[in-house]
């Protein structure tokens, strides 16, 4: 019988694997193979309980989120509120202050005619009594006193305008 090669491959292969169950190598790579997979496994439930308190942070940080803009809404409609009861406040001063400088306006412009008026009533008194005492100096005759009295009217007339102007 002819020992060819196929026959000593045969051959070392199973003394190759006869070595490889003698030093228990299966053992060891199923070992190892455990180990990566509970190790894997240990990271996966790891990476799933940080999953989690993740979801936990995020719907914490929403509520908050949604706690603040409901905040900020509030602070914002009270600050429109005071911004326009500011505003309706600062109107009723500023009417309140016109209602005012229109009276005391009013009242300085009744107190000008008045005094105006005094002051033409005068005026017409003292003319009158200039234009009397002109007449009863100068009674001389008719025509002379009718003279005298148009040039008093005259003399009166341009007197109220000057005062009036």
């Amino acid at each position: 019988m002819t020992l060819d090669a196929t026959f000593w491959v045969t051959v070392s292969f199973f003394i190759f694997i006869g070595i490889l169950i003698y030093f228990k190598i299966p053992q060891k790579v199923r070992e190892i193979l455990e180990q990566n997979i509970l190790s894997i496994k240990n990271q996966i439930d790891e990476a799933e309980k940080l999953k989690e308190d993740a979801k936990n942070i995020l719907t914490e940080h929403e509520r908050k989120i949604s706690n603040s803009k409901r905040e900020v809404k509030e602070m914002i409609g009270k600050a429109n509120e005071e911004a326009e009861k500011n505003v309706i406040n600062a109107n009723k001063t500023f009417h309140n202050f016109m209602e005012n400088k229109k009276k005391n306006a009013e009242e300085r412009i009744k107190q000008l005619k008045n005094q105006a008026e005094k002051d033409i009533k005068n005026a017409s008194v003292k003319i009158a009594i200039e234009s009397v005492e002109k007449l009863i100096k100068n009674s001389l005759d008719k025509s002379k006193l009718d003279k005298i009295y148009s040039a008093s009217i005259e003399e009166t007339k341009l007197a109220l305008k000057k005062k009036s102007s």
